[in-house]
């Protein structure tokens, strides 16, 4: 019998360990009716109690649809105290997010919870300053969201400390102060603006988009482009050693609106001098139309309306005719379009673009391109030709286009709604519903197969799409601009400036291929989902760059905070996120790092023109199901990416 005394003793294991997992599920659910009992308001936690399975309770997250891990309880309108004493007892709590309330007053003592992975307390009410050892011991701690709240004082060196910092966002309170050293160099999010931080930026944060500063009048350093050398004595000034008494705070303020004078005026200086130098530069160098200055209606949308004179730019060096290259445009003649009222859309990369109103004709765009020098005149003509006779209702019409050796002028249709890039990022992102942006996508979506099929042989057909050459009519039906032109640029700026180009395998292979075009569309479709600007996830470090806005959603992903990527003026919307999800899946799998692993531009067409405005019932199950979606229940197979195969 003594051979079967270790058969007896699993056996009783296994049944303490059948006992002890309800055992340990009814001591979370006692330790989660504690923690609802600190709360006022909680009416959106009334399923808490009422389910035997905690997975189901509204705001909970699990893995794999039993395992407890976070707290997800945004949205709710909960008010009270956050008690931290409960949360210290659920022993598997990594992330907790309370976004959206209206919680008030200091932060709680978050440190106690040391394997706490995530924080979030983005738009409520708290207030006061943060003790400097407020994170202290959070080892593990990699994304703090503590944006539009009432912080003040300074940066906790507790939090610049953290090792595994990727995620920090404390824009719109009012810290103050010098930004400390932070452990952490390369963020996936970093944003400090909109306080009332002062001094020098820190080398370390040197290579960090200017956005992520704005707001701080006071700051200098390389990010915000003013010197430091005028801020050195009003820094000191302004920012009191810890260690030394508080000064008065009326004291302070004078010292501060004195200062914030001399800089607005220094500024308007330096914008005048600015004005100056440009004017007398384009005098120079772009000579402009003479002609009536452009009415107010016209110009609605632009700073200034500004007199281009593009006279001796068309007739140097050119044909001396306008060439159109679609019957159905035409109606104007060069002289028409050199007497045009003419105002600057823009600068980039490949050259300016100008807007001209001709009189009793219709307002056009002047796209000016400095880098086709390497084409000969017939190559060209017989290129702009084939792209004249593109029809399609997601493609903006070529109309016409003028040769000079140095450089080349393409003449489109005007698009009067602007582009996605400013409707995304500028003041009017409200107007972009998920209705509307599902519309934009699946006709830029359209577009692109368009060019696919009518450039069966080519690369890259159309090789720079992103939002900016995305434009918009007044229905918002999408246009799509800057295509078909690789086989016209100057290879050496295409690989520099063309967004096909940025595609991972440029950097592995040296080269662009036909899937190019398919992360850009990929790259396109997160930033609509999220609102944010892809530039703002790209490290510029060495050796390879890793760290672009595919790669931050999916680090989301995996941590199933998928619903956190979406844009704030989309979050919102009710029986939709399940085909919002299902358009998140198309866009990482469109920015898949490795080409073999990436869908073509058939699947990618084909599974966007099935997605909805609404959830169905069997659409919205196949991803989740309505209590998964407030819990976050998903599996890793259904929602979660690989973008570093």
């Amino acid at each position: 019998m003594a051979h079967k005394r270790p058969y007896y003793c699993l056996l009783i294991l296994f049944v303490l360990a059948i006992c002890f997992v309800p055992s340990f599920g009814d001591t979370n659910a006692r330790i989660l009716m504690r923690f609802r009992s600190s709360l006022s308001n909680a009416s959106a936690l009334s399923n808490w109690g009422n389910e035997s399975n905690l997975c189901s309770w509204n705001g909970l997250l699990c893995r794999n649809g039993q395992i407890f891990y976070g707290l997800r309880l945004e949205n709710m309108g909960l008010e009270g105290k956050v008690d931290v004493e409960a949360l210290m007892e659920l022993s598997n709590l990594t992330s907790f997010s309370v976004i959206n309330n209206t919680f008030e007053g200091p932060m709680p003592e978050f440190k106690k919870l040391e394997r706490l992975r995530a924080l979030f307390l983005s738009n409520n009410k708290f207030s006061d300053e943060i003790p400097d050892d407020a994170f202290e011991g959070m080892r593990r701690l990699k994304r703090v969201f503590l944006a539009q709240n009432g912080f003040t004082g300074y940066i906790p060196k507790s939090l610049a400390n953290l090792p595994r910092l990727l995620d920090l966002d404390l824009h719109g309170n009012s810290f103050e102060g010098n930004i400390p050293e932070f452990q952490q160099k390369d963020f996936r999010v970093f944003n400090l603006s909109h306080n009332q931080l002062n001094g020098s930026i820190p080398e370390s944060l040197s290579h960090m988009d200017p956005s992520s500063f704005a707001g701080n009048e006071l700051l200098c350093g390389i990010p915000t482009r003013i010197s430091c050398h005028n801020f050195s004595n009003v820094s000191r000034s302004l920012t009191p050693d810890p260690s030394s008494p508080p000064q008065k705070k009326g004291k302070n303020r004078h010292i501060l609106i004195a200062v914030l004078v001399v800089v607005a005026v220094v500024v308007f200086a330096s914008i005048a001098a600015l004005i100056l130098i440009h004017n007398h530069r384009r005098k120079r160098f772009q000579p402009s139309i003479p002609g009536k200055q452009a009415n107010s209606q016209s110009n609605a949308g632009f700073q200034e309306s500004q007199s281009i004179d593009l006279t001796s730019d068309f007739k140097k060096g050119g044909d001396g005719e306008l060439n159109f290259v679609r019957e159905d445009r035409g109606g104007f003649s060069l002289q028409d379009l050199l007497r045009a009222s003419a105002v600057v859309l823009g600068s980039g990369s490949f050259g300016s673009t100008y807007k001209a109103m001709i009189l009793n004709g219709p307002d056009v765009v002047v796209k000016r391109f400095r880098n086709m020098n390497n084409v000969g005149k017939k190559e060209f003509t017989e290129h702009m030709q084939r792209l004249g006779s593109l029809t399609h209702p997601n493609l903006l019409p070529l109309a016409a286009f003028y040769y000079r050796k140095e450089d080349k002028f393409l003449v489109y249709d005007f698009g009067e709604n602007g582009s996605l890039a400013s409707h995304l990022h500028g003041r009017n992102s409200s107007e972009l519903t998920w209705p509307t942006r599902l519309k934009i996508i699946k006709g830029v979506a359209r577009g692109l197969a368009y060019l696919y099929e009518n450039f069966p042989g080519q690369t890259l057909p159309h090789g720079h799409l992103k939002s900016s050459n995305v434009i918009l009519d007044h229905s918002f039906e999408p246009q799509l601009t800057e295509y078909g032109l690789v086989p016209v640029m100057n290879r050496s700026h295409a690989q520099q400036f063309m967004a096909a180009h940025k595609a991972p395998e440029v950097s592995q292979l040296g080269r662009p291929n036909e899937k190019s075009d398919v992360w850009c569309l990929g790259i396109l479709i997160l930033e609509l989902l999220t609102g944010k600007f892809p530039a703002n996830y790209l490290r510029h470090g060495k050796g390879g760059n890793k760290a672009d806005l595919a790669t931050w959603v999916d680090s989301v992903v995996r941590e199933e905070w998928s619903c956190e990527v979406f844009d704030n003026n989309i979050k919102e919307t009710r029986n939709r996120e399940g085909e919002m999800l299902k358009l998140l899946k198309i866009g990482m799998f469109c920015c898949e790092w490795s080409v073999e692993s990436r869908w073509d531009w058939r699947e990618a067409v084909t599974k966007m023109e099935e997605l909805k405005e609404r959830d169905n019932e069997d659409d919205y199950s196949s991803y989740a199901s309505e209590g998964d979606l407030n819990s976050r229940t998903m599996t890793e197979d259904e929602i979660s990416f690989s973008v570093n195969n």
